[in-house]
């Protein structure tokens, strides 16, 4: 995740009020941030069990080792289970809900997939090495799945019920798009004050981070039919898909629009199969990330123009774009709440900046643009770097903070008057 500053903008009175309650120099809630520091080595071993269990998308035996863990843990807080396929990909998304005294419906969501094949995890287990832990998905996200799973534990410990429900989801399927919990996501925060979101962040120069801005994701195909014949004895009878494939891709390098900040990667190739034989058919797919949503239209638009110049006559070439996830566009009550995370972090005398990132989340889904509601805030988890490598990091220093902000922010969500 590549992030920069997010420009500040103006705030609608309802969450304003939340963030002018704290001020930027007020004191920590001790009682809060001793349940934090209590729950820091509980969280790392809760950490390390969910990482040293491989749970890549499609691997449904890990899947369900980590959803029975989940499921358990919630219930042990007295939470509501409710368990809905991914049929997509397999897995189970996992909600749970908590009843409580007050009016205010918040959600927290995290995936607890990862990008990592069968395997991986004895290869590279759970470790802790100068102040940092490493392992498959011990960011991106196991590091949030166990953040909400302890902050739930501190409310629980500090006898506060003080919201309306309190929701919690867990989806088996997000590194491959959510196609399965997209729906259900996007029905269930329809019904939220707010959604919490607990993807990792990205700490630089020892500030860290919470997202506002998202980019919108969508897939990009492109395919080539030409026509077989044999390499040697008659090239000239055959249309050469791949050189025409080739051409194609060279010529679409100029689909990007910097100013609007909209990318359009080639990132899979597939041509011919055998060296004596022209290629009949090729294809190409691609990742678009993109701010604006008219960006769709102009690329379709535009391609489709530009297929038009083909290198090899008789070649039939065709583009189209699936959507993917939308982008979390800027809006008035995500920056109320980014403003509210920071103020909770300068009560432990910590900076957090409110940043807009090129990756794609589940909280565009959770944002229901036609609407006030929910407020949606991302990057909740654990503070780290170099995620979907084999190298992927948080830092051992960011669990308290963090506890500490997640906890906050639902109290004081459920206190807001509605």
């Amino acid at each position: 995740m590549n992030g920069f500053p997010f420009k500040p903008l103006l705030f609608g009175a309802g969450l304003a009020a939340l963030t002018s309650a704290a001020p930027l120099a007020a004191e920590p809630r001790q009682e809060i941030l001793d349940a934090a520091e209590r729950h820091e080595a509980p969280l790392l071993e809760t950490l390390e069990t969910l990482v040293n269990i491989d749970s890549g998308t499609t691997f449904e035996a890990g899947l369900a080792e980590v959803e029975a863990i989940l499921e358990e843990r919630l219930q042990e807080l007295g939470a509501e289970i409710e368990t809905h396929p991914s049929e997509e990909l397999g897995g189970n998304t996992l909600v749970g809900r908590l009843q409580g005294s007050g009016e205010r419906d918040i959600m927290l969501m995290i995936h607890y997939d990862t990008v990592f094949g069968e395997g991986t995890a004895a290869e590279r287990p759970f470790r802790t090495e100068e102040g940092r832990a490493y392992g498959p998905g011990v960011g991106d996200a196991k590091g949030g799945v166990a953040v909400i799973l302890h902050s739930l534990a501190m409310l629980e410990e500090l006898d506060f019920d003080g919201y309306g429900t309190l929701t919690v989801v867990f989806n088996p399927d997000e590194e491959q798009g959510s196609l399965g919990s997209r729906d259900l996501i996007q029905e269930l925060a329809g019904k939220q004050d707010a959604v919490l979101v607990f993807e990792p962040t990205l700490g630089v120069d020892g500030v860290s981070s919470v997202t506002t801005v998202t980019k919108g994701i969508n897939y990009a195909f492109l395919e080539v039919t030409g026509r077989a014949s044999h390499a040697g004895g008659a090239p000239e009878e055959g249309r050469n898909s791949v050189m025409e494939l080739a051409h194609q891709l060279l010529q679409l390098d100029d689909l990007d629009d910097p100013d609007k900040e909209t990318t359009l990667n080639w990132t899979v190739i597939e041509g011919g199969g055998t060296r004596n034989i022209i290629p009949e058919s090729a294809r190409a797919e691609g990742d678009m990330r993109y701010f604006d949503a008219d960006e769709y239209d102009r690329v379709t638009e535009e391609a489709n123009e530009i297929i038009a110049d083909r290198l090899i006559e008789d070649t039939d070439v065709e583009f189209r774009l699936e959507r993917g996830r939308p982008p979390l566009p800027e809006n008035p009550q995500t920056q109320a709440l980014a403003e509210a995370a920071q103020a909770i972090y300068g009560e432990l005398d910590l900076d957090l900046e409110a940043v807009e990132i090129g990756g794609g989340t589940d909280a565009a889904y959770a944002y229901q643009p036609d609407a006030e509601h929910p407020a949606v805030l991302e990057s909740l988890g654990l503070v780290g770097g170099r995620y979907h490598s084999s190298d992927e990091f948080v830092e051992l220093d960011s669990v308290v903070p963090r506890l500490y902000l997640a906890t906050r922010l639902i109290m004081d969500l459920a206190e807001e008057s509605p």
